[in-house]
Formats: C-alpha cells, sequence, structure tokens
C-alpha cells in the first residue's frame, strides 16, 4: 500500500488532523503561546533549528519535552555553562575497564530533540561543535563519523536580560538557525490556568508530560519533512521572497542585511507554514507570515537605530509593507 505522506499533492484528510492534533496536544502542557508553538512546528516540518529567547521560567524546556512527547522522539537537554567542552557535547572516546578495550561514549546530541539551554554561556569552541553538528547532522570521533537519527531539531535558548559571563553568537553561527522565536509572559488569564494546572494535586512546580499522547513517529515525521520541501512554489512566490531578501540589504537603517541562506530559510519555513495552513502550495502570505521569525536574527541595524529603541521586526514591519507582493 502506498504511503499517504509520501504521495505528492493533496494531503490526506487525516494527515491533516494529525498534524493539528500534534499542536494541540502540546497546548495541553505549555499554556498559550500558540504563535510560539506553531513556529516551533514549522521548524519541525521544514528541518530547521530554533533558537528561542525569553526570560527564565517561560516554559522552553517544557516546550521541548512535549514535542518530543507528541512524536515519540528521544530528549535530551545541556545546560550551556562556560567550563563545557565540545567532547561533552558530541561524545569522546573512553576506555571500558572491564572489556580492556576503548569505546565511544555518545554525547547527548545523538537524540531528536535537543534543548542547548543558554547557549550563549558556552565558549565559541563548545558553541561551534553544537553548530556544526546542528549544519552537518552528523558527528566525528576520533575518526568516525556517525550520522544522527532524523528528525533531529535542536532547540537553542537565551536569556535576553543578563549579559555577564555570556559570550554571544557571530552573525555566522545565528544564521545557522533557521527560526529565532520570543516567548513572551503569558496573558493573565493563561497565567492563571497555568497556575491552576501545575498546583493542583502535585508535588513540586514542573508540569507533567507523561499524560500526553503520541500523535506522530519520528519516521512519520522525516517523511512529512520530505512532502514539505515538495509543496509547490511559483516562480512568482520564489521573487517575491528573493525581493525581500534583497531589500534588507540596501534599507536604510539596517547595516548587515541578509544572505543567500535567508532566501531559502525563507522558502523552506514558508512551505511548513502553508502546510500547516492545509494548502498545498505557497503563498505570499506564507512568506509575509514567516519573514520575522527567519529574518530578525540575520539583520544587524545601524548604531543610530539601535540607540532609538528599534528592533529588526520594526524594520522588517516597513520592508513587508513596501516590497509588493505577487497576486497569485
Amino acid at each position: 500500500m502506498t504511503d499517504p505522506i509520501a504521495e505528492p499533492g493533496s494531503l490526506p484528510e487525516q494527515i491533516l488532523q494529525r498534524i493539528r492534533r500534534l499542536e494541540g496536544e502540546i497546548q495541553k502542557a505549555v499554556i498559550g503561546q500558540q504563535q510560539v508553538i506553531r513556529e516551533v512546528a514549522v521548524a519541525l516540518l521544514a528541518g530547521g533549528h530554533v533558537l528561542v529567547e525569553g526570560v527564565p521560567g517561560l516554559g522552553k524546556t517544557l516546550l521541548v519535552r512535549s514535542l518530543a512527547a507528541t512524536v515519540g522522539g528521544d530528549f535530551n537537554r545541556v545546560q550551556f555553562t562556560p567550563d563545557l567542552m565540545p567532547s561533552d557535547i558530541s561524545g569522546h572516546i573512553m576506555f571500558d575497564m572491564k572489556n580492556q578495550s576503548f569505546r565511544v561514549r555518545r554525547g547527548p546530541v545523538f537524540c531528536n530533540f535537543l534543548l542547548a539551554d543558554e547557549i550563549n554561556r558556552a565558549p565559541a569552541k563548545t558553541q561551534s561543535a553544537l553548530l556544526e553538528v546542528m549544519q552537518e547532522r552528523q558527528v566525528t570521533i576520533e575518526g568516525q563519523t556517525f550520522s544522527l537519527e532524523k528528525p533531529f531539531l535542536v532547540l537553542a535558548t537565551q536569556n535576553p536580560i543578563e549579559q555577564e559571563g555570556t559570550y554571544p553568537l557571530p552573525q555566522a553561527q545565528l544564521d545557522r538557525f533557521l527560526l529565532k522565536i520570543f516567548i513572551d509572559y503569558p496573558s493573565e488569564g493563561e497565567e492563571r490556568a497555568l497556575v491552576k494546572l501545575v498546583t493542583g494535586n502535585s508535588v513540586g512546580d514542573g508540569l507533567d508530560v507523561s499524560a500526553l499522547s503520541q500523535i506522530l513517529n519520528p519516521g512519520e515525521i522525516a517523511k512529512l519533512q520530505e512532502y514539505t520541501a515538495r509543496l509547490r512554489v511559483d516562480e512568482q512566490v520564489i521573487h517575491y521572497a528573493v525581493r525581500i531578501i534583497r531589500a534588507t540589504r540596501e534599507w536604510n537603517g539596517i547595516e548587515i542585511g541578509a544572505g543567500p541562506r535567508g532566501s531559502i530559510s525563507l522558502l523552506r519555513a514558508a512551505r511548513a507554514h502553508a502546510l500547516l495552513q492545509a494548502n498545498t502550495f505557497v503563498t505570499p502570505d506564507d512568506i509575509k507570515a514567516m519573514a520575522p521569525a527567519v529574518l530578525r536574527h540575520r539583520l544587524k541595524l545601524t548604531a543610530d537605530l539601535e540607540i532609538e529603541g528599534y528592533q529588526p521586526d520594526d524594520v522588517l514591519r516597513d520592508i513587508l509593507a513596501n516590497v509588493e507582493a505577487p497576486r497569485v
């Protein structure tokens, strides 16, 4: 029997329902944050990594654990610190006293979902080790190369408040992330629901994800990623995405614009967004919807705008309002 996920053309209704259930299941544990959950789902379908910025305690770890629970994948968490070594990420060779032989001890990157907590607290050498794994989807330990299983999603976090003892990610390394997502404080109603859920007949302050149902498995996610990559994109929509990227290089107030990887990432994210909208083709609205998350970490504003308090999102709004979208 032919796999309905792998077939091009219209997306089978049962598959679409399962994708929507995936988001709904995560929302049982992660109260509110619908936009964040949608953008993480986009990254999952597009096969890209996510940089999340938000103050502590907003549910970044819970988000990744919930995602892993709903797709049955392996989850690991690494707390980045100034003394973290590259081998603590990728793994190393160790001598087994019992068998009197050397063996490979695999690091935490050998999983489906990795939470790199406070990635900017580790030195550049350790950051580079993780970012190399993200790009190549493989690890080399003492000359042996090990491929990572699909799907492989890194969700790295940054604290926007504390800068002491941090090593900011260079622009070239930020470019490796498909999306940069902001997690904000919940609304009053969402916070009431959160407090009620956490304090209701439970010990401690953590949310239990064991009650979440598995909706998809890693193999199905890999097939959905292949399906997403084949969604139809009209030539005019591609031109529109490229015009947006090129506008960032010439726009007043932007010192450094997005490179070609920005164009590629924008199309990848737009395809995943279209799939979540139950479309089999990408529209200009998909491009507009994903442009802020795809581009905000790929731009460097001029010093004048930064002093005046402008953010990349402010400039991106102007660009999207002025770059003419095609009618397809």
